[in-house]
């Protein structure tokens, strides 16, 4: 068998290794009072055949993107992955590597994290960033922290074009820092006004580019007012393959760069861990959290990497850790990593305008559908349309044709009613005109 349960002698000469007679006695210090003793309606056990034969017909029951014109997006894009990438990823050097807990003998996995630091801060436009972020929603909260301890304020301004996992996330680790967090109503017509609200009060102002209403903007100005106020701008990336196409964060005067990898080094329905992407400027490098690997050379001359930077409360810096980050996302790193150098620069550039082609496409198409009105002036890859009919209702009326049209803004925000005819659509290099088509053509049915 694959998988081997424990057999009654091997219960029993556990238990008595460890001084119980029961499993239950492992269980005491929980109040009598406090235990469920309800029979669940679960079924019994099954053999390994019989379960997988049950998921695949449970998971079958749903509409994948596999298997249908899929527009989904909201900060998880599907991009193509090449082969290579699972070769390469799953070979047992990377497979195995965890931590570089003794970093003179973890070379292979520094250097990979040396690569992909390199290459997050060439896609930024930053001096340096790290490693060990664990998804775009932590690395936003691990910004706000950071500025509050470089500017010696607890004031946070979001912008409502921010993502709201990261805004979520971000205001509830805040609180328990004692740091407050503006986070303004969502924006999805781009009209906020930011400039008007940056104050010497401010630790930094936080927004997002592609907004996840899909607007562009050069917050160039922004940063400027931010500065000369003393206060830090970190602009927030979900997708980061607009990168190749858009104006750098750091082109725009941003103090730090946050964002999501996963687009880049994961499948859209992969389920399980994202990566974290976190660049800054140098001078602020001892306030940055997560490991920072460095290039050196040995004795002999011979290039070598280092472990320069690991703020782990675990290690030396103890109370004075600027992060409580235990893990790593290193495997998503090392995908994130391979596929950007498979791409190449050229391939990366080529990507992006792919991308922002089809969203193009789309658009175009869109302007004759009765009913759809498209909110962003400019976008990348994703935009927002605001539809004649409630968002949810024409999803669910999609996916009955087959089709899995977007996402509804108000399964983000179920406090805003006025959202509620909002849909996210998405659109990558995996759609060819003839699903665009279909999507317009469904549309015009529903909304008809």
């Amino acid at each position: 068998m694959r998988y081997l349960p424990l057999s009654e002698s091997n219960r029993r000469e556990m238990l008595t290794a460890i001084g119980v007679n029961t499993v239950d006695d492992l269980f005491v210090d929980i109040p009598a009072s406090a235990r469920s003793k309800a029979k669940f309606d679960l079924p019994n056990s099954a053999s390994e055949i019989e379960v997988e034969r049950f998921m695949s017909a449970l998971a079958a029951k749903n509409l994948n993107a596999q298997s249908a014109p899929s527009f989904l997006g909201a900060g998880n894009y599907r991009h193509h992955t090449p082969a290579s990438l699972d070769y390469i990823i799953q070979r047992g050097e990377f497979l195995t590597a965890y931590t570089p807990y003794q970093p003179e003998i973890a070379q292979g996995t520094l250097q990979v994290i040396y690569e992909f630091q390199t290459q997050v801060a060439l896609i930024t436009g930053m001096e340096v960033a790290n490693a060990s972020m664990y998804d775009g929603a932590t690395g936003c909260a691990e910004a706000a922290a950071m500025a509050c301890r470089v500017t010696k304020r607890a004031k946070v301004l979001m912008s409502g074009g921010v993502h709201p996992h990261y805004r979520d996330v971000t205001a509830t680790a805040m609180r328990f820092m004692d740091i407050q967090v503006e986070c303004l109503a969502p924006d999805p017509v781009g009209i906020e006004d930011l400039l008007g609200r940056v104050g010497s009060d401010l630790a930094c102002v936080i927004v997002q580019t592609p907004g996840f209403f899909g607007h562009l903007n050069d917050y160039t100005a922004l940063a400027e007012a931010c500065h000369a106020a003393g206060a830090l701008l970190v602009i927030c990336v979900a997708e980061p393959v607009s990168l190749g196409l858009l104006k750098s964060p750091g082109a725009m005067g941003a103090d730090i760069v946050i964002g999501e990898g996963q687009s880049i080094a994961t499948p859209a329905m992969f389920g399980g861990p994202g990566v974290g992407l976190f660049a800054t400027r140098e001078k602020f490098i001892r306030q940055m959290p997560g490991r920072l690997a460095g290039e050196t050379v040995d004795e002999n001359g011979k290039r070598g990497w280092v472990l320069t930077l690991s703020t782990r409360e675990q290690h030396i810096r103890r109370e004075k850790a600027t992060s409580n980050i235990c893990t790593n996302s290193g495997l998503i790193a090392l995908a994130f990593s391979v596929h950007m150098t498979l791409l190449g620069e050229a391939g990366f550039r080529r990507l992006a305008e792919l991308n922002h082609a089809h969203a193009a496409l789309l658009a175009d198409k869109l302007e004759s559908v009765k009913g759809v009105k498209i909110l962003p002036k400019a976008f990348f890859n994703e935009f927002a349309v605001e539809l004649s009919k409630p968002a949810a209702d024409v999803v669910e009326a999609l996916a009955k044709k087959k089709i899995l049209g977007g996402v509804p803004a108000a399964r983000f925000y179920p406090s805003y009613p006025e959202l509620a005819n909002i849909l996210l659509l998405a659109v990558t290099e995996m759609n060819n005109e003839a699903e665009i088509d279909a999507l317009v053509a469904a549309l015009k049915e529903v909304l008809s």
